[in-house]
């Protein structure tokens, strides 16, 4: 789906370098915290959020199998919508640095070369629905949905092209993550949760606001008391 192409366009990523502020030795790695010119070696450690997730329950071998394809799926396309977030404030701060639009199109165009060079195989590989799953995923880490990310990056005109190209593929690049009215998106987070408990996926907190265990409490406590 050439679709995604533009979606990665935010992506300048791998081109950036990161750096480390870890120091090193021989023997261990130690972090330090600068605090009014000192170096203070850091005895503590940052624990990761963990929540208390409920036991899976299915009505039905049908759901179950319908959690599982759904599991798989997310799985897959996840890491590309973490990716568009981690970088999408590099590209960002990148584009207000060049004065010039000649300079700002030369930058997307190499970009662009790069990502399709990349990613193109992949995301030509993914069937409709993990790709509806990756435009949902983009606005969970983003907070903005493809369309718009589209949109800043190109123009108005050629986002609405591209929506409605998608859209005859059953794709819509407006679609927003909402695990709060939609329970197949309460089911992807769940799955992200479990996920990122269990170590395979890497967390990366939602841009969208809600409560997980307000959800799980609307979605499975409520849903198992009317029967």
């Amino acid at each position: 789906m050439n679709i995604f192409k533009y979606i990665f366009l935010l992506l300048p990523a791998l081109l950036i370098a990161q750096t480390n502020d870890v120091q090193n030795d021989s023997i261990s790695t130690i972090e330090y915290i600068i605090i009014e010119g000192d170096s203070v070696p850091r005895t503590s450690i940052d624990l990761e959020e963990v929540k208390l997730l409920h036991k899976l329950k299915f009505d039905s071998k049908n759901d179950r199998i319908r959690y599982l394809i759904l599991r798989r799926k997310t799985l897959k396309v996840y890491p590309y919508a973490k990716l568009a977030a981690d970088r999408l404030d590099s590209m960002t701060q990148r584009l207000t640095t060049l004065k010039r639009n000649r300079d700002k199109k030369r930058y997307t165009k190499r970009v662009q070369k790069y990502i399709e060079g990349e990613f193109s195989e992949k995301l030509k590989k993914m069937s409709r629905t993990e790709g509806q799953i990756l435009v949902k995923l983009i606005h969970r880490q983003t907070g903005r949905t493809a369309f718009d990310l589209v949109k800043e990056l190109r123009n108005g005109w050629r986002a609405f092209w591209y929506n409605t190209t998608a859209s005859m593929f059953d794709i819509s690049l407006k679609r927003e993550f909402n695990p709060d009215q939609v329970k197949e998106d309460y089911l992807i987070e769940d799955i992200l949760q479990r996920n990122f408990q269990s170590g395979r996926l890497e967390r990366q907190k939602s841009a969208i606001e809600f409560d997980f265990y307000d959800l799980t409490d609307k979605w499975v406590n409520h849903d198992s008391t009317k029967d």
